[in-house]
């Protein structure tokens, strides 16, 4: 998944109302940049680091710059827009990148399941299970090279896992992806000191079928895109 426009480089003043960063641009200029992550963004908004954003000239948004990326400035990135996940892996999927999911042609997104709630992707082929496939953005490191989920508490998480068990106990495939968004982390874990509910919902429905994927992602201040599995 290619960005839109072209991002520029900033450092972030501070991240605040979850939905809004203030940030200094190259030339000196404070700019108010949208961030699209509702999450705790927990190690990935300290004052002073290098992100980058996308700028945009869309006379119905207010806010003219979005935050896309943080720059750890080793080499590696994260990227903090949770949107992008399901972007990237839309592509990937219809590539066929993801092995797992490769044999599927139909691919469709937002499909309404469950109680008032929409599967990320639903994956259909003739003679193969319906594939419902839920994709999770994960951004919080606290251990060099290991990715957690989640970065807070999450009862839509929890709320999500139940329905695909219920999917799963339908004779549906149920899976959920786990999409990590660093370049620097090789290794996955559920973050149960953060969210035990989460963490001991995962592990029930685990018995009860539903499978669990992570994949890394490749990303640059031009692009995202999904990378290799990693082990948990």
């Amino acid at each position: 998944m290619k960005f839109e426009t072209p991002l520029v480089p900033a450092r972030l003043i501070r991240r605040y109302k979850r939905f809004l960063a203030d940030c200094t641009l190259e030339d000196g200029r404070e700019v108010t940049a949208h961030c699209a992550n509702p999450g705790s963004m927990m190690g990935l908004a300290e004052p002073g680091e290098k992100i980058w954003l996308e700028p945009n000239d869309d006379p119905k948004k207010k806010l003219k710059y979005g935050w896309r990326l943080v720059d750890h400035e080793n080499g590696h990135f994260a990227g903090v827009d949770t949107s992008v996940p399901n972007k990237a892996l839309r592509a990937a999927l219809k590539a066929g990148e993801v092995p797992e999911l490769a044999a599927y042609e139909t691919i469709r997104p937002e499909v309404k399941y469950g109680e008032n709630s929409r599967i990320d992707f639903l994956l259909t082929q003739p003679d193969l299970p319906d594939a419902y496939v839920e994709v999770k953005s994960v951004t919080l490191s606290r251990e060099p090279g290991l990715a957690e989920f989640p970065d807070s508490v999450t009862a839509r998480g929890t709320k999500h896992l139940g329905e695909l068990a219920a999917m799963a106990a339908q004779g549906h495939r149920a899976i959920m992806l786990y999409l990590v968004q660093r370049t620097d982390c090789d290794r996955f874990a559920l973050a149960a000191d953060i969210d035990p509910t989460y963490a001991a919902a995962f592990k029930a429905v685990q018995v009860q079928g539903v499978e669990r994927l992570v994949y890394r992602t490749r990303i640059s201040p031009s692009e995202i895109t999904v990378g290799e599995r990693i082990r948990v």
